[in-house]
């Protein structure tokens, strides 16, 4: 074997995941983006160049879509971050049953996001759902949780945060027991107490699962789409509509590739607003 296939040997191993990465990411998304440039059907195609994404910044819901997914996103990354820390910390405590506690936490990630869609917007029926007959009962008058718009978002950004809590709650136990015991074992010795181990030993040396929430959950709430169109279907009006939720419209309405271009502006959003997040986050980690 001379010096250059010796050389190149190691990355012939990498030839069937590249060819695999290639043909189910590469390929798509370059299909994506000429695509995107085309009016087309599935027996004919005509390239049109960017009048797809002229038109579809013209549409009277895509700033709404904007803002929405924003406030979306954002909404469900603090609620998974902050409830899913705290219940970590109290699931790592010594309680007794925390093994059972941790897998009804964890059970609301293993339901189907449709099922979940649909049984929270019977509960939030605003006559004969079980929330608002629980807040008559103390004699409260419950809002129409999906029907009003000021409402409507929050309300199914509450769904998503109840579903979606028990993997940021799964991670964030994986980073707060890699923490080495003798830290913990130090602070005692010094007299901290257990307010101090948990501002100066487990949120900072958490911080890599806080970071792993934090995208996954910033990430996920920007593409969101499912559980929108099961609660609401992108209403009242235009008030619950994420970038998802418009593009498949256009795509439902036969606009395939108005629609698609819609999909690339929506992978371009993500990542616009993702990659630097992670980039500023991974600068902030503390080495064990």
């Amino acid at each position: 074997m001379d010096g250059i296939t010796k050389k190149l040997y190691p990355y012939y191993f990498l030839i069937p995941a590249g060819m695999i990465y290639g043909v189910l990411f590469l390929w798509p998304t370059a299909m994506s983006l000429f695509y995107s440039l085309t009016w087309w059907t599935l027996e004919d195609w005509e390239f049109i160049g960017l009048d797809n994404f002229i038109q579809f910044f013209q549409e009277p819901s895509l700033r709404i879509g904007f803002r929405n997914t924003l406030v979306f996103a954002f909404t469900t990354m603090v609620g998974k971050t902050i409830i899913g820390f705290l219940l970590a910390v109290f699931l790592c405590s010594k309680i007794r049953n925390k093994d059972f506690l941790r897998s009804i936490v964890f059970f609301p990630a293993l339901l189907s996001t449709i099922a979940v869609g649909v049984t929270f917007k019977s509960m939030m029926h605003p006559t004969v759902g079980i929330i608002n007959a629980a807040f008559e009962k103390i004699g409260i008058s419950g809002p129409n949780w999906l029907g009003d718009p000021n409402i409507a978002l929050f309300s199914v950004a509450f769904t998503d945060i109840w579903k979606g809590v028990g993997i940021a709650t799964v991670i964030f136990i994986a980073g707060i027991t890699a923490i080495p015991k003798h830290y913990y074992e130090a602070l005692e010795i010094d007299g901290g107490n257990s307010f101090q181990s948990l501002f100066y030993l487990t949120m900072p040396l958490s911080r890599p699962a806080m970071n792993t929430v934090i995208i996954l959950a910033l990430i996920g709430g920007l593409r969101n789409f499912d559980l929108i169109w099961a609660m609401t279907g992108g209403g009242p009006g235009f008030s619950t509509d994420l970038l998802a939720s418009i593009v498949y419209k256009q795509y439902a309405s036969g606009f395939f590739g108005l629609a698609t271009a819609g999909n690339v502006l929506l992978f371009l959003f993500v990542g616009f607003i993702a990659f630097p997040i992670f980039k500023f986050l991974n600068r902030k980690e503390v080495d064990l």
